[in-house]
């Protein structure tokens, strides 16, 4: 029926894994849930074990770091089932009907995608990531469906284990920002998708300057597919932006104009009330400045 896949890296997953294998065994399917941690050697992992007592779950450790997308394809074939859910660790069901919603979805035979909702942090120093994933990526899922490719997450999401092994294996880069590539393939192979209101509660949100450190490496990445032809039909803003500043042959005014203010774009982007059209300006900039 299904094979429940969360990726775990010095993360306590033994909370969400009883969530789920309780919701799992009141609709009485055929499920197993996997967590494999990928190479932290994290104390964690001893509470970790715990889950290979529960109904049908495995915690397995890997001996070493393998990547994101490579965790994930690995979880794939450990996988028995043909329909795979996959969820992020550091996050939690907003239902206790998470995965009937899911099981309904399988029926209609789609790739579905659940959606995020994020907490407020407690912390100031987390309000970048935290406007730009309530502003971005927490939306509701009518306006999703209206542009289905650019709310690709891999976070929580259900689909057909073939196609899934099939995309993640043309994802070559173990960096951030591979979601925005997951989307790009999907378009380009014209895969029917939906975008369903079934979210998933994010609590462990990146500090302002780890997320602009991760946001780098997403923009290096991106650039970097680009230009090798990796992404040929994608939804992403700041891509076209950069595109139509290459073609018009203003990457370079528009850097040397916007680095007038770089300084003061930074100082906003770690203060309270962080401005998201002031962080577009500041990935153009970083993006139109990679070599």
């Amino acid at each position: 029926m299904i094979s429940i896949l969360i990726p775990c890296h010095d993360f306590n997953a033994y909370p969400l894994v009883c969530n789920l294998e309780k919701q799992a065994l009141m609709l009485k399917i055929n499920f197993e849930i996997i967590c494999i941690d990928d190479g932290s050697f994290s104390s964690k992992n001893e509470i970790n074990q715990k889950i290979n007592l529960l109904t049908n779950s495995r915690f397995i450790e890997s001996k070493k770091n393998i990547g994101r997308i490579n965790n994930r394809l690995l979880l794939a074939e450990k996988s028995q089932y043909q329909w795979l859910l996959f969820i992020d660790v550091d996050t939690y069901p907003n239902s206790e009907d998470f995965l009937k919603n899911y099981i309904d979805q399988i029926n209609l035979g789609l790739m579905s995608f659940g959606g995020s909702i994020y907490e407020e942090p407690k912390n100031n120093g987390f309000n970048l990531r935290y406007k730009f994933g309530k502003k971005r990526e927490e939306v509701d899922s009518v306006i999703r469906n209206k542009n289905p490719y650019k709310y690709i997450s891999s976070r929580n999401f259900i689909g057909k284990k073939d196609l899934i092994v099939k995309v993640f294996s043309k994802i070559k880069n173990v960096s951030y920002g591979n979601d925005y590539i997951f989307g790009s393939i999907l378009k380009k192979k014209k895969v029917d998708i939906i975008h369903i209101d079934n979210p998933v509660i994010i609590e462990n949100i990146d500090e302002n300057s780890i997320f602009i450190q991760k946001t780098h490496q997403a923009l290096d990445n991106i650039i970097d597919c680009y230009r090798k032809d990796e992404i040929e039909k994608h939804s992403i803003s700041i891509l076209k932006a950069y595109i139509v500043l290459d073609s018009l042959f203003m990457k370079g005014v528009f850097v040397r104009l916007s680095n007038l203010f770089i300084k003061k774009i930074q100082k906003n982007l770690f203060s309270n009330n962080p401005n998201l059209f002031l962080f577009d300006l500041y990935r153009l900039n970083y993006i139109c400045q990679i070599n």
